[in-house]
């Protein structure tokens, strides 16, 4: 469906984080390694970073083209460095339309967020997929459940943008990031059988759900990793187990249950 990465740690070039690994994300958007729904990640790429000197909010750059087709972000990799990075290639699940507006990273704030996976009948009578349109099925139902507030900033037709939507709400209400997508994958999957590899990060702090895809990470003296799959062979990648959630900081990186789910 997609595949992501998060990074924290100290300050890297895009194009180390994810075009050198040879594994990396670009390698991913052609040849995934792990992924257990599509073959190839072609229908957009997205990456967001953080520089908190500046801003809390992050710089996001996004396509719909290919990773291995963006132009614009190869002239930048090398130049842009940061601490904080979260970024992603995307397989839109037709009849999805394949738009800027659909490629994640997700912004909102200071937040991130990227979604790897797909919510079952999002439109009435169809397999929905990641990305279908809402006007029927269950992703009527879900969008209801987002308030007014959060529901007028949805861009596009993507089922990840509405579950990104439904987690601002959560957070806005106080909630912190573990309980606020966990209360997503308890609302979500109460409707539909769904795959809900999410993760939302901010300048300090990486949160993600392991919930029917894969899920890696990477801890260690060079920063701390969250992917869909590794970027390399480095023997220290540990995969997540299904149903598991990811929180990460400049200190720690723990994995337990997702709060509230079986």
């Amino acid at each position: 469906m997609c595949r992501f990465v998060a990074y924290l740690g100290p300050p890297r070039s895009l194009q180390e984080l994810l075009v050198d690994p040879p594994h990396s994300l670009l390698r991913q958007s052609y040849a995934p390694r792990h992924q257990r729904h599509g073959v190839v990640n072609a229908d957009g790429f997205g990456v967001g970073w953080y520089d908190p000197a500046v801003r809390p909010e992050p710089a996001r750059h996004r396509t719909e083209k290919p990773m291995w087709a963006d132009r614009t972000f190869a002239s930048l990799a090398g130049v842009v460095r940061s601490s904080a990075v979260l970024a992603a290639v995307r397989s839109a699940t037709p009849p999805a339309p394949v738009e800027e507006s659909g490629a994640p990273p997700f912004t909102w704030g200071p937040w991130l967020f990227a979604h790897n996976g797909a919510v079952d009948g999002w439109r009435g009578g169809e397999d929905g997929g990641e990305d279908g349109g809402e006007d029927s099925g269950v992703g009527t139902a879900i969008r209801r459940l987002v308030p007014d507030r959060w529901a007028a900033g949805i861009e596009g037709a993507a089922d990840s943008e509405v579950l990104f939507a439904l987690a601002l709400s959560r957070l806005a209400d106080g909630t912190g990031p573990a309980v606020a997508l966990a209360s997503v994958v308890q609302a979500v999957t109460e409707l539909a059988e769904a795959r809900l590899n999410m993760v939302l990060m901010d300048a300090a702090t990486i949160t993600a759900t392991a919930w029917g895809d894969s899920l890696w990470v990477l801890d260690g003296p060079d920063g701390r990793v969250v992917a869909s799959e590794p970027s390399d062979d480095d023997g220290s990648w540990v995969q997540v187990a299904d149903r598991s959630l990811v929180r990460a900081d400049a200190v720690s990186l723990d994995v337990g249950p997702i709060p509230g789910t079986p």
